[in-house]
């Protein structure tokens, strides 16, 4: 599938579009909350769709970067992360310490080969042992028939200090498969075969998607943890307002939740999810040696970062230049 989203705005199908949107909405609870990740997915997929025929007329234009709104942004991040695990209140000496792998045994060979793969490379095998020899964190890591193709983490947990020391990352059981949007993920979705680019096999897109689920836990154990419970809280209350106000995003009430929780929905999607993105990135830097196939991915994300995230360049380009015995071509 093809993901030209960045003209949507721009599209004549929008009002069809937020037709769906609207429709969704009408079960506000479970939109807000995002309790019915099959409903969403089905959203997701309409709209893709939409987005695609319109699109089919401009596919020889270059793409113009345009932010989606709270709504879309919304649909789009779901399609690959679903929703968010909720927690299951079980205290962190319960479950106990380090990496807990709660895989089905069905699943087990498959998420041994995609674990390996991660573990491959430097940045896998340093970040893996990093929380599994944490004796204050527990990382749980899990696989579900949900999302198939995607991957999501929650469950987050602080203790009375302000310090993470729990969250959860569940794999999808098709983690090998689908590629997630350029406008969100610009690394993961770099890796999708053209009939030029070297084929990246399902184990390696699956270790790529694990490294961006580690790369959100890294970048969680940094963050204020009452800013980020207050973002959770408050994000939904703006997604609803944007709708109820009819999309006006200069709306006064809107403008005072931004202010309160650090951006707008998508400025804050859009942090989170290029956290993940670089650590990805990382993983690939290492995976890839022989610059005969690193130059070619690397110039190609380069030109997606480009496209979709410009405004975050200096933030990729660091951690592509973070091993100085390793030539990134393309930056």
């Amino acid at each position: 599938m093809t993901y030209g989203l960045d003209n949507y705005q721009r599209f004549p199908t929008r009002c069809l579009l937020f037709g769906w949107i609207n429709a969704l909405l009408k079960l506000e609870e479970d939109f807000a909350k995002m309790r019915s990740p099959r409903l969403v997915i089905s959203f997701v997929l309409l709209a893709l769709l939409a987005f695609s025929l319109a699109g089919k007329s401009r596919a020889a234009r270059q793409p113009e970067r345009s932010a989606p709104n709270a709504i879309v942004g919304a649909l789009l991040i779901a399609a690959y992360h679903g929703a968010e695990t909720v927690s299951d209140k079980r205290s962190v000496n319960e479950q106990g310490k380090g990496i807990i792998e709660d895989i089905p045994e069905k699943y087990a060979a498959r998420y041994l080969n995609w674990k390996r793969e991660f573990l491959s490379t430097e940045a896998g095998r340093n970040q893996w042992a990093f929380y599994q020899n944490n004796p204050h964190f527990t990382l749980r890591i899990s696989l579900s028939r949900e999302n198939a193709e995607g991957a999501t983490t929650g469950n987050y947990e602080w203790n009375s200090s302000g310090q993470l020391v729990a969250a959860t990352i569940t794999l999808g059981m098709r983690l090998d498969a689908g590629y997630p949007n350029p406008i969100y993920f610009p690394v993961m979705n770099s890796l999708v075969p053209t009939e030029t680019s070297y084929r990246i096999s399902g184990s390696t897109l699956a270790a790529t998607k694990i490294a961006h689920e580690f790369g959100h836990v890294n970048r969680t154990a940094k963050v204020d943890p009452v800013m980020y419970q207050l973002q959770s809280q408050l994000i939904p209350q703006y997604n609803k307002m944007f709708l109820s106000n009819g999309r006006n995003a200069n709306d006064p009430r809107l403008t005072e939740l931004a202010r309160r929780i650090g951006g707008t929905p998508v400025e804050i999607w859009e942090d989170r999810e290029y956290w993940g993105e670089t650590n990805a990135m990382v993983y690939l830097r290492d995976r890839f040696t022989e610059e005969s196939t690193r130059c070619p991915l690397f110039t190609r994300i380069r030109h997606t970062v480009d496209l979709y995230a410009k405004g975050y360049e200096t933030r990729f380009r660091e951690f592509a230049q973070a091993a100085p015995s390793q030539r990134i071509c393309g930056w």
